[in-house]
């Protein structure tokens, strides 16, 4: 993952920050584990470590079944899950508000 997220930025890049990175930002769609894996930079094998923690704690939903292919998506209606996106936005404010700031300054002092 080459350009990281504000988020990932500021709280490190692990690959479960990774994932509810991925999930946090395309919450209006649902993938499946292979798609999840492979769209954030978690290699499968990592992924399944930890994905059933995801869904025992009701972080992530299955949506549907395509196929054989089993779909997720971020539980948004998970109060925990609720806080953790209003944090995850409100991060990316700020990191984006302080990078727009030292810009300005380092063009106010060329100048």
């Amino acid at each position: 993952m080459e350009n990281k997220t504000a988020f990932l930025e500021t709280f490190g890049d692990s690959p479960t920050l990774r994932v509810l990175d991925f999930l946090i930002v395309n919450e209006d769609f649902d993938y499946s584990m292979t798609d999840i894996a492979s769209l954030s930079g978690v290699g499968y094998s990592t992924l399944k470590l930890f994905w059933s923690r995801l869904e025992k704690n009701n972080i992530v939903i299955q949506t549907r079944t395509v196929g054989k292919a089993k779909m997720y998506k971020l539980n948004l209606t998970n109060p925990v899950i609720k806080k953790f996106r209003d944090f995850y936005w409100e991060t990316t404010r700020q990191r984006v508000h302080e990078k727009f700031k030292e810009k300005i300054l380092a063009k106010h002092q060329t100048s």
